[in-house]
């Protein structure tokens, strides 16, 4: 008698597991539905008076660019200038609403900062791994150029 026939339970066996190791593995690589709230780092933004900066008494400027709107939340920077040249750029505003929004934009917040500082502009490259929050960083920072020279 041949172990394999058609009657027999070693046949079903073999398709039955692979078929539930198939499923658990389709089951743990799903990742947990959350919505992109506005839970974000907010430094103080104070609205400066008597237009879109302030100057600080050293001839500096500050200015809050526009917070953007990203698909994981609200992005927001504050530029300083001195005599036209940036001198500061900090995010007050970016998403952390879960871990994996404080990991990336752990690394991510300071690249485009020096980026920008290098660039001495807007136009800065993307943070691999960090799209929406370079683009609503870009956005925002060149928001605030536009109120700075305008």
């Amino acid at each position: 008698m041949h172990v394999l026939k058609k009657s027999h339970p070693l046949r079903r066996i073999v398709p039955a597991s692979a078929a539930t190791v198939s499923g658990m593995v389709l089951l743990l690589s799903l990742k947990p539905h959350t919505t992109p709230q506005a839970t974000a780092v907010q430094a103080p933004v104070t609205a400066p008076s008597g237009g879109a900066g302030a100057d600080t008494g050293t001839g500096a400027r500050t200015v809050t660019g526009d917070s953007m709107d990203t698909r994981w939340g609200p992005v927001q920077v504050r530029v300083t200038l001195e005599s036209g040249k940036l001198t500061e750029v900090a995010a007050v505003v970016y998403p952390t609403e879960n871990p994996r929004d404080q990991e990336i934009n752990s690394y991510a917040v300071p690249r485009l900062r020096a980026e920008a500082l290098e660039a001495q502009s807007a136009d800065i490259d993307t943070v691999s791994g960090a799209t929406y929050t370079s683009d609503g960083y870009r956005r925002s920072l060149q928001s605030a150029l536009d109120a700075a020279n305008g």
